[in-house]
């Protein structure tokens, strides 16, 4: 009689469980949290371009599969990834403050829904940080932001000048003949000119590290400069006069002498604050030579109609939302600014309203405490790699005065890439683990 079960019918080598090792071995491999890398940034950054398409049901399923595809490359990794202090406490506690504003929020589901939307979001910027290294997480964005800035340019070179017509569907206007602004396929000219300047930032940290080279890499710089130009961005402008003057800060910093860099660190400090009251004293001349009054204008409306109700509901806000829907009070704003509106155009204020006083802090310190992290690590550390979170939260954090694309989609992702790539290197719980191991600290209760 022969043996009822094989050798070669084992339950484990059956083709079910040969196939699911092989799927895992695969959502396990560098090139799986590659190509997932590649596609979120891409995914994040062309959500208008994705919505005018297919619509947000098809936004949705994308960014749900997204998210599931990332979470099996998670599990397949689970052992080779540090998770101790993932997460800086700054974007747990404001994200979890924005998930409890749903409690008093008088549009509730829409406000989980906002909720939702944020975390997403949060989870690819905190797969991308935990998956890649700095140098990697560079090179995917050069890689993401060439096509699509290269993709912009093509389309508006499509419209303005060899059709003559405008690309409703994706908010083209077709303007380039007329050298601006454009929007490419990212709906308005301020967020190509945000998108554009954060790629101008990567190029050049590729270009030091020798990631890009030659043709390559100046081709790059030069597309996110006739971008940020045909643009006509006057946010884009001031995000990158502070850029240049922070590249050129850390320029002084990195060849600075280690005993004299906490001084020049803080007469910087000193710089910047006076820099600041200067700014804001001159700030109508500012306005006026770079040609933004109407822009100007149009914020100090909303700013304005937001300030009304904000004396409603000022310590907690109206409940998260993210992007304004057409829903009260948010619809009311639109209707006395005579514009529609799917932000405050400022995260700050956006934050403030949503979420209140403690909200708006809560943000400001998130943004705050990732930059001194980011920029200490670019000042002390040596590769020109870590240059690159600190610029680009340098961008964010002037931009946010303006815009409110750090509080969403590919804003939002960045920040907490950022945030939790420079908390990872440079953490206040890991330093206490190592007093401790050092014994220069008592081991906790309980150890």
């Amino acid at each position: 009689m022969s043996d009822a079960r094989s050798h070669g019918d084992r339950p484990s080598d059956r083709p079910s469980a040969r196939m699911w090792r092989q799927a895992l071995g695969a959502a396990g491999s560098a090139r799986f949290a590659q190509a997932i890398t590649l596609i979120a940034i891409g995914f994040a950054f062309s959500t208008h371009a994705i919505r005018a398409l297919v619509g947000w049901p098809g936004l949705l399923a994308a960014l749900g599969a997204l998210l599931v595809l990332a979470a099996a490359s998670l599990v397949a990794r689970w052992r080779a990834v540090e998770w101790y202090g993932i997460l800086p406490l700054t974007i747990l506690v404001f994200v979890g403050w924005c998930a409890a504003s749903v409690i008093w929020s008088e549009t509730t589901w829409l406000s989980l829904t906002g909720v939702l939307y944020l975390i997403a979001y949060g989870i690819l910027g905190v797969y991308i940080a935990l998956m890649r290294d700095t140098i990697q997480i560079v090179r995917a964005f050069g890689d993401v932001l060439r096509l699509l800035l290269g993709l912009s340019l093509a389309l508006e070179v499509l419209s303005g000048i060899l059709l003559d017509l405008p690309i409703t569907f994706l908010g083209i206007r077709g303007d380039l003949a007329a050298l601006g602004p454009i929007q490419g396929i990212f709906g308005t000219r301020n967020l190509l000119g945000f998108v554009a300047l954060i790629g101008l930032l990567t190029f050049v940290v590729e270009w030091r590290t020798k990631i890009a080279r030659g043709g390559k890499a100046w081709a790059s710089l030069g597309l996110a400069v006739v971008l940020i130009a045909l643009s006509g961005s006057p946010t884009t402008w001031i995000a990158l006069g502070a850029a240049l003057v922070a590249m050129a800060a850390l320029y002084g910093l990195r060849r600075a002498k280690a005993a004299t860099r906490w001084w020049w660190q803080i007469g910087l400090l000193v710089a910047v604050v006076t820099a600041l009251v200067v700014g804001w004293i001159l700030r109508i001349r500012i306005i006026e030579l770079l040609d933004a009054r109407a822009e100007f204008d149009v914020r100090l409306d909303v700013w304005r109609e937001v300030s009304r109700y904000l004396a409603v509901n000022p310590l907690q806000g109206w409940g998260w939302v993210g992007t304004w829907p057409d829903q009260t009070p948010y619809i009311w704003i639109e209707r006395m600014t005579g514009r529609p509106a799917a932000s405050a155009l400022s995260a700050y204020i956006d934050a403030y309203f949503q979420v209140g006083v403690i909200g708006v802090l809560l943000f400001a310190a998130l943004v705050g405490v990732a930059l001194v992290r980011a920029w200490l690590l670019a000042s002390d550390r040596r590769s020109v790699v870590y240059v690159w979170p600190a610029l680009v939260l340098v961008v964010i954090a002037v931009t946010s005065f303006a815009e409110s694309f750090a509080l969403v989609e590919g804003g939002w992702m960045v920040l907490v890439v950022c945030a939790v790539k420079s908390a990872r290197e440079m953490s206040w719980r890991d330093a206490l683990a190592r007093a401790r191991s050092a014994g220069a600290l008592p081991p906790r209760a309980g150890a």
